[in-house]
């Protein structure tokens, strides 16, 4: 038998386990990403997908469980990115100011949070609006990736963020942490799409609305109008009809896959301490 065959049933041992722990995360293409990364760099992934509600654990146990697996790290995605910050270590004093954690390094017995989404927002709007500024922009939603967006638009010099809410104190306290930890020269709640889209050069989702499983739109299409770039934090599916929407208005689109696409190669780096190709990646995921 040549020395490079591998015997029948033989299991071949991963370099590297990660995971993701999210609710209706079974589209997720962050397995697919990571595996793909591996690849590229040679090593072997293991990358599992944990639910708390299906696996009959909270996020708290169902962290620990993976922890005590020997999981390098995982992901964290919606709706557990505020909790898994409450219950990590966090260096980054900017990421303790934003509140939410979306990749988690297990790490000599300790789990250490990082937030991804916020660097690789800002990495998905400069590689397609580059210098531009985004003006006055409304965002819709304040949960995990909505914070960690709206620390990404005071980042990038946003003019003001106009925060729509259905929980107008969640709302309230992102807007009360971007004035205590970000230079932004007016950050306001609003209870009415509509009438925060009114003068916005930007429009984001940062709801799950539009994904598979929660149809939809967060914005009426007619409340768009004039805006001129739209983001959406949805990836799954990546043309979603808030999207189609704004294409169709003329505005400039940036999807989900872009993000998914950043903060998933800033999230690699973490778990590995590996670089890689970005084209080649994006070639082998057909971004």
């Amino acid at each position: 038998m040549p020395v490079s065959a591998q015997p029948t049933g033989v299991v071949v041992k991963p370099d590297l386990r990660l995971g993701l722990i999210g609710a209706n995360i079974a589209q997720s293409r962050s397995p697919e990403l990571h595996r793909a990364a591996g690849r590229q760099c040679e090593l072997a992934v293991e990358y599992g997908l944990y639910v708390p509600n299906e696996l009959g654990a909270s996020f708290d146990d169902t962290l620990r469980d993976c922890a005590a697996k020997g999981l390098r790290g995982v992901n964290v995605t919606y709706p557990y990115k505020e909790r898994a910050a409450e219950l990590v270590s966090i260096d980054d004093p900017l990421v303790r100011g934003v509140g939410a954690v979306n990749t988690v390094l297990f790490q000599a017995g300790a789990a250490v949070g990082f937030n991804t989404d916020l660097s690789g927002f800002v990495a998905a709007y400069r590689s397609a609006r580059g210098d531009a500024p985004p003006g006055v922009v409304l965002l819709i939603g304040a949960g995990g990736v909505g914070r960690a967006v709206a620390f990404g638009l005071a980042a990038l010099g946003a003019e003001s963020i106009r925060i729509a809410d259905r929980n107008q104190a969640k709302a309230q306290g992102l807007a009360d942490d971007l004035h205590a930890h970000a230079p932004l020269k007016e950050v306001s709640v609003w209870s009415s799409v509509e009438a925060a889209a009114d003068g916005a050069a930007g429009v984001i989702n940062c709801t799950p609305v539009g994904m598979a499983g929660y149809e939809g739109t967060p914005a009426p299409r007619a409340a768009i109008i004039g805006a001129q770039w739209a983001f959406d934090a949805v990836y799954t599916p990546p043309d979603t009809q808030f999207l189609q929407d704004a294409e169709a208005e003329g505005l400039q689109t940036i999807s989900g896959e872009a993000l998914f696409f950043f903060q998933g190669v800033q999230a690699w780096r973490l778990f590995s301490g590996l670089d890689v190709d970005g084209a080649a990646l994006k070639e082998a995921l057909k971004l």
